[in-house]
């Protein structure tokens, strides 16, 4: 594992740093197989909106980039995180006039997940926590996740991968740290973002893939009524990338046709 904080191999943050007091910045958490990461404009593009949003001073890219190539030397497949936080300055939530934005990017090991995850599937369940809706920042990769850690919290059995996560109006939103899809008669539906969850880089390719194979799609409101009449259910990221699911608490699944054409594709795609 390497760590660059702007740029020097350190793994020492000022304990003065907003992202530390506040939360105040963005993440991305990228794959990367023979030091590329196939998925790397969409993360930067996600990123470069967020930043937008949070009026935080991107780094250069080429900057990013450099790091990033850095961080993967020798590792045939890891994961990086960049982070950037809106560093040192000011006592209190206005934000400072002079902003120097903080930026870490780090290497880590390929998670060691097993290997029928990707084909017979996983099993889940509905978390009891929810996650709060902020229109403004719904979709962002921001730093505040206290949500998703708390409901990590439920996970409470060995055999249990993936919690899924509802709103405070029991719309399904999204997995603890994936995107999910129900598939109907032949059909993907994925969970109205508009609102909160993170909008996956992995999603967004998956829409394309759907565009290309024909499989329909829609975006919209789903219940967990919807998640149990739905045919096949399948979760995604970018570092897993599609997992059927076969089972959320005590309803059972089997991997479908339309998730397995996609993970295949996926894979070709990614990997």
């Amino acid at each position: 594992m390497m760590v660059l904080v702007n740029g020097i191999e350190t793994d020492t943050l000022s304990v003065h740093d907003r992202g530390l007091h506040y939360g105040d910045g963005l993440f991305e958490t990228i794959s990367f197989i023979n030091g590329q990461s196939l998925l790397w404009e969409r993360h930067l593009n996600r990123l470069q909106r967020g930043c937008d949003l949070l009026t935080l001073p991107i780094p250069e890219i080429t900057s990013l980039s450099e790091e990033a190539s850095r961080v993967v030397v020798g590792a045939a497949q890891c994961v990086v995180k960049i982070i950037l936080t809106r560093g040192i300055g000011g006592r209190g939530y206005r934000l400072p006039e002079d902003i120097s934005t903080t930026r870490i990017v780090a290497s880590y090991p390929w998670p060691s997940y097993p290997e029928n995850y990707s084909t017979e599937g996983i099993i889940t369940k509905i978390c009891k926590t929810r996650i709060h809706a902020n229109p403004q920042m719904a979709g962002l990769k921001h730093l505040n996740r206290l949500d998703n850690v708390m409901a990590c919290q439920e996970l409470d059995r060995p055999d249990i991968t993936e919690g899924i996560m509802l709103d405070y109006h029991d719309h399904v939103i999204e997995g603890t740290m994936t995107n999910i899809y129900a598939v109907k008669d032949g059909k993907i539906r994925t969970p109205d973002l508009s609102q909160c969850g993170v909008a996956g880089v992995m999603r967004e390719l998956i829409f394309e893939i759907a565009d290309k194979l024909n499989i329909g799609y829609s975006v919209d409101g789903m219940s967990v009524d919807d998640l149990e009449q739905a045919d096949e259910v399948f979760l995604s990221n970018s570092i897993i990338g599609i997992w059927p699911v076969r089972q959320i608490d005590e309803i059972r699944y089997a991997p479908g046709p339309v998730t397995l054409r996609l993970s295949e594709e996926v894979q070709r795609l990614t990997r």
